[in-house]
């Protein structure tokens, strides 16, 4: 039997092994176009792109954030493109894909990452606010995909790759917008990808299901808790995110792919015991996403991008680089078929562990 400890440095090989090819994928001369670049995950994707030879447009609202991106791609060795856009806006999502392909040439892959949040209980979210997180979130979604997909389908190729999240599989309380928003993308996506067989079309549509990433939204999201803010452990840095959104832009499959062991973990769990998750998650939920420290109920970016209110570049990470894992053995594993048995392996024992948790959990909570 192989001892934990030896399972572990046989992943850390592997990751050094694919560390290179995992983060400078062939896009030398290829048009992407990145939603949600100025902060956060989208940033991370954008510069990692630029890193590989790509001609990077940037979409988002905070033009702060985007000239910063602009200016990390163009030093990296990439060209940049910043495109200030609203993406619940059909119309000038239209317009900014239009100015792309005018600047930058034919779009070959568009990402999908732009979202925005609310932490709070369902009943003390506005209608407007809720409107707003899903017209982010999910309809920027399936505006971005229209948008490339005019431009995609005629040409009979390019990929659109949509940055999704653990939570649209198995949702959280405090954030009911966000995941309704999450599970949205979820189905649309099939749907969309479905279509695409019929028509016998190259042009691949594929997900990437994220775990908690130490983004800025902590700090910049709307929020009513009494406590700030925080993601459920375990984290990981948007680097992580970024190196899977660019593989899936290489290698687009059918089968989404699920970013750290807690993701794959969490969607089994949810398969195998989802009364007894739901009491844990309903009995820790809210502690979990919340730190020790009083919230402070400042500005947020729901309506307003924030960095253009307060002229700050919130860069691609949040406060918690301190927890943050900077690389996930597993992840690597899960995209490589050659080792996608260990993956799954890893995947299950975390689950049998998930799973023991949760069955303890009612008569602690009692």
């Amino acid at each position: 039997m192989i001892r934990s400890s030896e399972l572990g440095s046989f992943l850390e090989g592997v990751v050094v092994l694919h560390r290179a090819r995992d983060v400078a994928g062939p896009f030398t001369g290829r048009t992407v176009v990145v939603t949600g670049a100025s902060a956060g995950v989208g940033r991370a994707v954008a510069r990692a792109f630029g890193a590989a030879g790509a001609r990077v447009a940037l979409m988002a609202r905070g033009e702060v954030g985007l000239a910063a991106a602009a200016e990390e791609i163009e030093r990296a060795g990439g060209q940049a493109l910043a495109v200030p856009v609203d993406m619940a806006d059909p119309g000038r999502v239209e317009e900014a894909a239009d100015l792309v392909e005018e600047r930058l040439g034919p779009v070959d892959v568009w990402v999908n990452s732009a979202f925005t949040s609310v932490f709070a209980p369902f009943l003390a979210v506005g209608a407007d606010e809720y409107e707003r997180v899903t017209a982010v979130t999910y309809l920027g979604c399936v505006n971005g995909t229209r948008a490339a997909l005019r431009r995609m389908l005629p040409r009979d190729r390019g990929a659109i790759v949509q940055v999704g999240s653990a939570l649209g599989e198995t949702s959280v309380p405090l954030q009911a917008a966000y995941c309704g928003a999450k599970h949205a993308v979820n189905g649309f996506t099939a749907s969309v990808r479905l279509e695409l067989l019929h028509r016998h079309s190259r042009v691949a549509v594929t997900l990437v299901q994220l775990p908690a990433v130490n983004t800025p939204q902590f700090s910049w999201a709307l929020s009513r808790l009494p406590r700030r803010p925080r993601p459920v452990a375990p984290v990981y840095q948007p680097e992580v995110a970024a190196r899977a959104v660019l593989h899936a832009a290489r290698r687009p499959r059918r089968k989404e792919y699920r970013v750290g062991l807690s993701t794959t973990a969490s969607v089994l769990a949810r398969r195998t015991a989802p009364g007894l998750l739901d009491r844990y998650l309903a009995r820790t939920g809210y502690d979990a996403q919340q730190t020790d420290e009083p919230a402070g109920h400042g500005p947020h970016n729901l309506w307003e991008p924030l960095d253009g209110a307060d002229g700050r570049d919130y860069g691609a990470h949040g406060v918690f680089d301190d927890e943050s894992a900077a690389r996930s053995p597993y992840s690597v594993l899960s995209r490589h078929p050659a080792a996608a048995g260990a993956a799954v392996g890893a995947a299950a024992g975390a689950s049998a562990l998930l799973a023991r948790a949760v069955r303890r959990s009612p008569a602690e909570g009692r």
